[in-house]
């Protein structure tokens, strides 16, 4: 018999063991009637076929993975509406045997696996459907790579998000709890800006000219700290904001908010003690300005041969970017950088468009962005790319700030740049070890919680190494990085180095 290309959706009642224990015959019969008689009439209103019914759960076929995947956000979503029935749903693509009246193949078993997965009165997919539905007119976002008995690998899987639901990222619940998050609806003026910010840009259509214009107003940020809500966006928009670096909040604006005020709910206020940390004025004594490129030498450590950083147009920095205007490579030879597009300036001459030139000596690079200094360096590092700030923090007298990829509130966070697109691997089963295990750049050479800057209350300063592994470098005269062991004096013009990330440290401007 031949099969033919469906969408298998499986849906079922979760907690339903939990609620057999505790319901007689007769409210069992009433839950199972209701769900019957729910479920049946939002699959077949969408499309759908019923091939299979346990009582408790049923099996769909869909001829259109879009309607598969509206049949089962409406079963989660008004199942709790219309008589608070906590339905799951979950489905894969693929081809579909039929024998009397029963379905089999992959797809079938893909789904099952699925939605063995999914939570309570959520609605989860496999990436087949992904690719297989109209993928502007359904919200969703990824949930992570899961193992599947009788597939190979780990498959990602995607979520189907609900209209009434949103789940935040990671980094937007730690921005609102760290006080950093900055909501920003559309048409609102831009006001001050907390230390370290996260900004979430609502009510804006992607790739609008109004976003546009309020992109470009904002002060220079690490791309990763903006943020787009948005519900449903096409394809190319989807891919073109989020390799600039930028992230996405997927949900409906109600639920975005709701969501947002909960986790604030949950966040017990600091006292007067921890509020160390201030927007830049006159009770800032020192300022810690993020900006640049370190450049570690390479080889590194029998993992990297070499490597390479695009340079954005806005001044950022990226593993790898179709969009990039310069490229900078560090191997063995030393550092060189290629211009990828037109108009780059090298100490006051033009290059041509795919010129590539060492960098020996201090140098002058002008892209669009601004200009960038290469200072060579003597040690681990080839030099540093010195560009204008992306983020400042003020620290006040008598007050410590923390630095690191997830310092401790307050701090200044230091880029955390995902993937390895950028590393070309030594040979040998360190780097092979290196690479399976997720190695990036940002995170093999910068910690977490990393260095920590205090000034006392006589208007000194003094930085720290908080971390056993990844090392702190100062640069303080000439072009020698030190090693911070401990604790070290600091002043006024002084250069920290963490991993690939600058940050300088600087008395606020009167």
């Amino acid at each position: 018999m031949s099969t033919v290309t469906r969408t298998v959706l499986f849906t079922d009642l979760a907690n339903y063991t939990q609620t057999v224990g505790r319901s007689d015959r007769s409210e069992l019969r009433k839950l199972i009637a209701e769900h019957e008689r729910f479920t049946l009439a939002v699959l077949t209103r969408h499309g759908g076929r019923v091939v299979k019914n346990l009582g408790d759960s049923y099996m769909a076929l869909f001829t259109s993975a879009t309607d598969a995947i509206r049949a089962g956000v409406d079963a989660v979503e008004q199942g709790q509406r219309a008589g608070g029935l906590l339905i799951r749903a979950a489905c894969a693509t693929g081809d579909v045997e039929e024998i009397d009246g029963d379905a089999f193949g992959d797809a079938v078993n893909l789904a099952a696996r699925v939605i063995a997965k999914t939570p309570s009165a959520e609605f989860w997919f496999s990436e087949s459907t992904k690719y297989c539905m109209n993928q502007s007119e359904v919200a969703w976002e990824c949930t992570g790579s899961f193992e599947m008995k009788g597939f190979p690998g780990k498959m990602p899987v995607f979520r189907a998000v609900i209209p009434s639901k949103c789940a935040l990222p990671e980094p937007i619940k730690a921005a609102v709890k760290q006080g950093r998050l900055t909501v920003m609806e559309r048409g609102a003026t831009l006001t001050t800006l907390p230390p370290n910010p996260t900004i979430l840009l609502m009510d804006y259509t992607p790739n609008s000219d109004a976003l546009e214009r309020l992109i470009s107003s904002l002060p220079v940020l690490e791309q990763s700290h903006i943020w787009l809500a948005v519900y449903n966006i096409s394809p190319l928009d989807r891919h073109e904001w989020q390799d600039s670096g930028r992230g996405l909040v997927v949900g409906a604006p109600n639920a975005i908010r709701n969501a947002i005020e909960l986790v604030a709910n949950e966040v017990t206020a600091c006292d007067d003690s921890h509020t160390i940390i201030f927007d830049l004025g006159e009770t800032a004594s020192l300022q810690m300005m993020l900006g640049g490129l370190a450049l570690p030498v390479a080889p590194m450590a029998n993992v990297v041969d070499s490597y390479s950083y695009d340079l954005l147009p806005d001044g950022a920095w990226s593993n790898e970017s179709d969009s990039a205007v310069l490229r900078v490579k560090v191997n063995v030879s030393g550092v060189a950088i290629t211009a990828l597009s037109k108009g780059i300036e090298l100490n006051g001459r033009i290059m041509a468009q795919g010129d590539t030139v060492a960098l020996e000596e201090q140098s002058n690079i002008v892209p669009p962005s601004g200009t960038i200094k290469f200072i060579p360096v003597s040690g681990q590092y080839a030099g540093l790319l010195m560009s204008a700030p992306s983020l400042m923090v003020g620290i006040a007298n008598g007050s410590t700030a923390e630095i690191g990829r997830d310092p401790a509130h307050p701090g200044l966070a230091l880029p955390d740049r995902r993937g390895h697109a950028n590393v070309r691997w030594c040979s040998g089963q360190k780097a092979s070890k290196a690479r399976q295990g997720g190695f990036t750049m940002d995170r093999a050479l910068a910690g977490r919680r990393q260095a920590a800057v205090t000034v006392a209350h006589d208007g000194s300063w003094e930085i720290q190494s908080i971390h056993d592994r990844c090392i702190t470098w100062l640069l303080q005269n000439g072009n020698e990085l030190e090693k911070v062991e401990g604790t070290a004096p600091a002043k006024d013009g002084d250069i920290v180095v963490m991993g690939t990330s600058i940050v300088r440290l600087m008395s606020p401007k009167e």
